[in-house]
């Protein structure tokens, strides 16, 4: 009996342990066990109808309204260079100069010859009204003078090419001969530009050149010139797409500020579309899931609802609702990380 009571006692005791291990253990679970959301702290927006105004902004090149390369039309020697890369000339200005001796030789000749030329035809048509010439005398000296008067032009028009005259006002942004250089016709032998006009060219996209028209303003800022802003005209707009099916734009920017763009600059245009109104908007933050599918959450009498949208197009924060919402619901801006389908709300804003 003794021994029984003696055995019994240490069965007893890693029983009672065991018990209090097992007691704590499931006090700690208990408490360890997450508590059941009973309501979710929310901030809202309505849905508000709104006027919007989609800005595009595109990066162009500069470039001049004027670009002309300066080509010879005449065969010499090059004697005199009245032009430095860098200068302003104005059109007609003579920036090379070719040696002209025979031409200009050429040029007395022919002219002197249709002087005489014009004496004779005066002088056999006063002799033909007084009997002294016949019709054949007088067809054969008109002959000759639009024979001397053809020379003549030709003539003249030799001696002019050895001036070689830029066509228009700009600067000369190259000038490929030096004193001594033979020239050939069809040689280039200088670039001028004007840049009081400029062309900003940019390519807008097949769902955005509807949206634009020939005239419309815009606005043109460059990363040369930050805070400057320079008023553009759209000036044409192509009829015809790329090979990546963008559309060449050329904006018109007249350069008459102090600051003044040059050729070959990166510029950015920004258009303004036309403005919509009565759309639907709502922030952006608002929006959950993919951009294919975005969904947002709309209160109902305290509950969250889940909602399936189609977005048109994004204007700033907000975005514009096609279907999906109606005017002055509430959708979930803050709070809906963790929010699900008919969970209980408590609007916070």
């Amino acid at each position: 009996m003794k021994k029984l009571k003696l055995y019994s006692i240490p069965v007893l005791i890693v029983v009672v342990i065991v018990g209090v291990l097992f007691y704590n253990k499931s006090k700690m679970q208990a408490k360890a066990a997450p508590k059941e959301i009973d309501v979710f702290y929310v901030s809202v927006q309505p849905v508000t109808s709104s006027t919007l105004n989609e800005d595009i902004s595109l990066i162009g090149t500069v470039n001049a309204d004027k670009d002309v390369n300066i080509v010879s039309e005449t065969q010499g020697k090059v004697v005199a260079v009245n032009t430095q890369v860098g200068d302003y000339k104005q059109a007609g200005a003579v920036l090379i100069q070719v040696d002209d001796e025979l031409k200009r030789a050429a040029f007395m000749s022919a002219e002197a010859n249709f002087e005489k030329s014009k004496k004779d035809f005066e002088r056999y048509t006063v002799l033909l009204k007084q009997g002294s010439a016949t019709d054949a005398q007088l067809d054969n000296v008109k002959l000759q003078l639009a024979n001397a008067e053809s020379q003549y032009i030709v003539a003249k028009k030799q001696l002019s090419d050895t001036k070689i005259t830029t066509p228009i006002s700009g600067y000369v942004t190259a000038r490929n001969v030096d004193i001594g250089t033979m020239v050939n016709p069809g040689v280039v032998i200088a670039n001028v530009v004007d840049i009081s006009k400029i062309k900003v060219k940019v390519n807008v996209s097949e769902q955005d050149v509807f949206k634009i028209k020939p005239g419309n303003r815009v606005k043109v800022t460059t990363d040369v010139f930050p805070g400057t802003v320079f008023e553009g005209r759209i000036e044409t707009i192509s009829s015809k797409a790329d090979e990546v099916h963008t559309y060449p734009i050329e904006v018109a920017v007249y350069n008459n500020g102090a600051e003044k763009l040059k050729a070959g600059m990166f510029a950015k245009v920004n258009f303004s579309t036309a403005a919509k109104e009565g759309s639907l908007t709502i922030p952006r933050e608002a929006l959950i899931g993919s951009v294919k599918e975005p969904e947002v959450y709309v209160i109902e009498n305290g509950v969250a609802k889940l909602r399936k949208l189609v977005l048109g197009k994004e204007a700033g924060v907000r975005v514009e609702v096609l279907e999906g919402l109606t005017s002055g619901e509430q959708v979930v801006v803050s709070g809906q990380t963790n929010l699900e389908e008919n969970a209980k709300v408590k609007i916070v804003n």
